[in-house]
Parts: structure tokens; sequence; C-alpha cells
């Protein structure tokens, strides 16, 4: 027989249920074998019996509690070589020294293991709720109200690490989905600097010979004002040479008048 994986939680001895695995059923502590008579040879004292006749109060106590205890924790079922193997979680009390032994198996376990102190440790989360529902089933057996109030606390703590685990999850969606959206976006930046910075080169090429060519313009303008202003100067000397030899020529003929 090959049992499952150890767990903290304290179970009883596996039991067959049956050879064939088509008909798997979950009563193992019906077949659990009862416990031996004490053979001190004196009487044994029967149980109380209830008011109307019915099982004996703590029978009937200890069964409602086996049935609170395997709804808080079903058994485990493995088949082997075509049998059908149960072992169900026990319902004997716990002493102080079982909680020592179970804080210093934890201890040992979390060793063993590797987990991680601190941060987010599959391993450790593991082994302290497996811690947990071994003291869930000890205070069970004690108290079944306060068993099943610690299991409200427990589900309840789940629960908020189940809606924190998918908060973390769907931000880590986000946040892989925005990089992306980045990193396509830095792309198309780059690409775009890339089109802006050739257009800027374009830009001040033309520029640069929108001003030669202003420059060779206002080049030849200069050259034709000059060749202007001295043709000009030139016309203005001629006119004046010629007026001064008018004039002297009328002067010479008005002057044997007199």
């Amino acid at each position: 027989m090959i049992p499952p994986n150890a767990s903290l939680v304290k179970y009883d001895n596996p039991v067959l249920v049956s050879r064939n695995t088509d008909k798997k059923t979950p009563r193992a502590r019906a077949l659990k074998v009862s416990p031996a008579s004490p053979t001190d040879g004196g009487p044994v004292p029967a149980p109380p019996m209830s008011k109307k006749g019915g099982p004996p109060v703590d029978a009937k106590s200890a069964q409602q509690t086996d049935e609170i205890l395997n709804s808080i924790l079903p058994p485990r079922e493995w088949t082997e070589g075509g049998q059908l193997w149960v072992q169900q979680v026990s319902s004997t009390p716990a002493t102080r020294l079982d909680v020592v032994n179970l804080q210093e198996e934890l201890d040992r376990r979390l060793q063993q293991r590797q987990a991680r102190e601190t941060g987010i440790c599959p391993v450790r989360r593991e082994l302290y709720s497996q811690c947990f529902d071994e003291l869930i089933r000890q205070v069970t057996i004690n108290c079944a109200e306060r068993g099943l109030l610690v299991l409200r606390v427990r589900d309840e703590i789940r629960m908020t690490i189940a809606a924190y685990q998918t908060l973390y999850e769907s931000s880590v969606a986000f946040g892989m989905r925005k990089a992306l959206q980045a990193e396509q976006g830095k792309a198309d930046m780059e690409k775009k600097i890339t089109e802006l910075e050739q257009d800027k080169r374009d830009l001040e090429r033309q520029v640069n010979e929108l001003k030669a060519k202003c420059e060779q313009i206002e080049k030849r303008a200069a050259e034709q004002r000059q060749v202007e202003e001295k043709k000009h100067t030139e016309e203005i000397q001629f006119l004046k040479r010629t007026n001064q030899q008018l004039k002297t020529q009328l002067e010479g003929i008005i002057a044997p008048k007199k």
C-alpha cells in the first residue's frame, strides 16, 4: 500500500473500501475496526442512553463530530492494484504534546522543503494551510461549534487571498499589456522621429538652396544696379557737356548783335 503525500493533518489508518474501483464509497469510518475491549477482567460500564431510549449520548455526539470532521476535511482516496483505499481524518483529541509536535514538524518541513521566509512562497502557504487544518481538526473535536467558526475564518482568509491573487494577476496582465503597448508605441515613435529628421534634412537643404538663389539674385541685382548707375552717370555727364556747348554757342550767336 502506497499512502498519499504526507500532510500535517492527522489521519487514521487507511481502510480498504472496495476491490472494484468502480464502486467507490467514502464510508470508511463505518468500516473501521472498533478498538479492542479492556482486558482487566472488570465489568465494562455501558454508555449513557438518551432519554428517548435511542443510541448513547456519547456515541451520538461522536458520530456528529465525525460527520462535521468529514465535511470540513474530506477523506483521502487513492487506488492501488485495483483496490480503493480511503483514509479519514482522525477524531482523536489532541494533547499539548501533539501541538508541540505539530509546531516542530511544521518547522522541520519548512526547512526541508526550503520554503522562503518572506515574500510569496507556495510551499510555505501550503504547509501553513495544512497546519491550520490540523488546528481546526483539534478544535472541532473539543467543540464542534468553535471548529465551524474557525472554518469560517479559514474560508474567509482563503477567499481574501484568492481575491488578492486575482487582483495581482490582473494587475500583472495589465502591466504586460501596457508594456507591450509602450514598446509598440516606442517603435512607432522612433519611426516617426526618423521620418521627421529626414523631413528636417530635406527642409534644410531646400533652405540652403533658396538662400543660394537669393544671394545670386541679390548679386545680379547689385551688378545690374551698378551698371545702370554708371550708365546714368555717363548720360548725365554727356547731357551736361552738351548743354554747356549749346550754351556757349548760343552766347556766341547773341553777343555780336549787340
